[in-house]
């Protein structure tokens, strides 16, 4: 699905089922597959995903066979956006670098006036109010 070719996905997908593999576990490959890989580029590609899985749930093989061909199938032709995935390494790799590192003062909400006095929320700019 990642070079865009929906007749090997399908194949695949044919495959894996003829061998006995449990039709959900290629369901939730597929639903993975919709966030790490398609992302952004299209997101109803999760949402279809996930009604795929929840209407494999309910089917069973071999009715769900052809629901997860069209999944192959579109997830293989949709467009490919894997930054969530690549920020997600990224913000793994900072956390075991840096540790549990305190929310900056300047983000956090001055709820009193001794926290205003300290540096909270110094120099915010609150988007919506931004828009005018």
């Amino acid at each position: 699905m990642r070079s865009s070719n929906p007749d090997a996905a399908c194949y695949w997908v044919g495959r894996m089922l003829s061998g006995g593999e449990d039709p959900l576990y290629i369901a939730r490959r597929l639903l993975r597959f919709s966030s790490e890989d398609v992302g952004n580029a299209d997101p109803n590609a999760l949402v279809l995903a996930n009604s795929v899985y929840e209407a494999c749930q309910k089917l069973g093989m071999p009715e769900c066979e052809t629901l997860l061909m069209q999944l192959a199938i579109y997830l293989s032709k949709a467009p490919k956006d894997n930054t969530a995935y690549k920020v997600e390494l990224e913000v793994k790799k900072d956390i075991e670098i840096y540790g549990n590192l305190p929310v900056p003062l300047n983000i956090r909400n001055a709820e009193t006036k001794l926290m205003k006095d300290i540096g909270y929320g110094k120099g915010y700019e609150y988007d919506h109010d931004l828009i005018g």
